[in-house]
């Protein structure tokens, strides 16, 4: 990668253009032919640093429920039990993580019919975990990966549904903060929508027109849609994804921190406003877990990950805390919503436990 390779993933990291020719912007703003950006995306495609540029959903909102769940295997069962959970089409981030007795760390999100305790039973169950937590959001404080490809660290946006105090006691906000966690309905348009939107753009001049035509519409149209579904924070954006290692980032930790309840919010607010903080929720505690607040990091080197980790603790002053480094990636993508896999899997596996009335 050169330095023009960096800038342009700097670039697509961040709110992807919406315009008919989102390439020949992008290509405008560092400089270079549209020709040449989409030959480089290719290449940072085929070489896998770029995994995808889609559109970004909010999993609540659209009614699925989500989780993490953390599991501990022997370690001789470890690497079969990731591969049998990777199964579940809802499963979109799969790390084995050392530093804790929990070895294994999974996001997991069921259609709302669907049930998600259940569902993560089923799994600690087949896979013979040793023990399980579910850990879903109680707050959250900010979420929003991006990886500054120029100055080699990690960044982030600033994106914080369940957080008013950041952004101020306006009425927009607090409606925000109220209904962060709350389903909003869509039309089987929409879904139809969403589905077209959650794939993969295709590396062509006018990637919309694909689809656009899939739906019926103009891609004027489709901005609308996707603006709409902003307005009504379904959608967050369009952006890319990169593979982080093969980014350069080598090092990835989640460090979980002890947190008292009545500092909670403050310090909440004081981690998420660091800039190597990508994500940063409170969760459950547990008697064998007393852990409350989670933040996520990355970095070129662990060095860098215990900089980071040491800057955090100075300014909260907390230093109960546990850093779990990954050791190996079994699964990173976006979840997919309103297809049928699930459904699918369920008819595979047959866990009727997994499905409500």
């Amino acid at each position: 990668m050169d330095i023009t390779d960096r800038e342009l993933l700097n670039k697509i990291q961040g709110p992807f253009p919406m315009v008919d020719q989102p390439y020949l912007q992008l290509g405008e703003e560092i400089g270079i032919s549209e020709q040449e950006v989409l030959e480089r995306l290719t290449e940072l495609k085929r070489t896998n640093v770029l995994r995808q540029i889609s559109a970004i959903f909010d999993t609540r909102r659209l009614g699925f429920k989500t989780t993490l769940v953390a599991m501990a295997y022997e370690p001789d069962k470890l690497h079969g039990a990731a591969t049998v959970i990777n199964k579940h089409p809802g499963v979109s981030h799969n790390y084995a993580r050392e530093g804790s007795y929990y070895n294994l760390w999974f996001t997991l999100a069921v259609p709302p019919e669907h049930d998600l305790e259940a569902t993560a039973a089923y799994m600690a169950k087949k896979t013979e975990a040793l023990e399980q937590r579910i850990m879903p959001t109680k707050r959250f404080f900010k979420i929003g990966v991006n990886f500054d490809m120029v100055k080699k660290k990690g960044s982030s946006f600033n994106f914080s549904p369940d957080n008013v105090k950041a952004g101020g006691e306006t009425a927009q906000n607090k409606e925000a903060a109220d209904s962060w966690n709350k389903a909003v309905p869509v039309t089987e348009a929409e879904k139809d929508a969403i589905r077209a939107m959650q794939e993969d753009l295709d590396l062509v001049p006018r990637p919309y027109d694909s689809p656009a035509k899939q739906l019926g519409m103009s891609t004027e149209e489709l901005f609308a849609m996707a603006k709409d579904f902003q307005d009504r924070r379904i959608m967050r954006r369009y952006s890319a994804v990169l593979h982080h290692r093969r980014s350069g980032f080598r090092a990835n930790a989640m460090i979980v921190w002890k947190v008292p309840e009545e500092r909670s919010e403050e310090v909440g607010l004081m981690m998420a406003a660091h800039d190597a903080v990508t994500h940063c929720y409170e969760r459950p505690t547990f008697p064998d877990w007393p852990y409350t607040h989670f933040t996520m990091v990355h970095a070129t080197t662990a060095e860098g990950c215990e900089e980071i980790n040491n800057q955090i603790s100075e300014t909260t002053g907390i230093t109960e805390r546990l850093v779990l480094y990954s050791t190996r990636e079994y699964k990173k993508t976006r979840v997919r919503y309103f297809v049928p896999d699930y459904d699918e899997y369920l008819d595979t596996e047959k866990p009727n436990a997994v499905i409500t009335a």
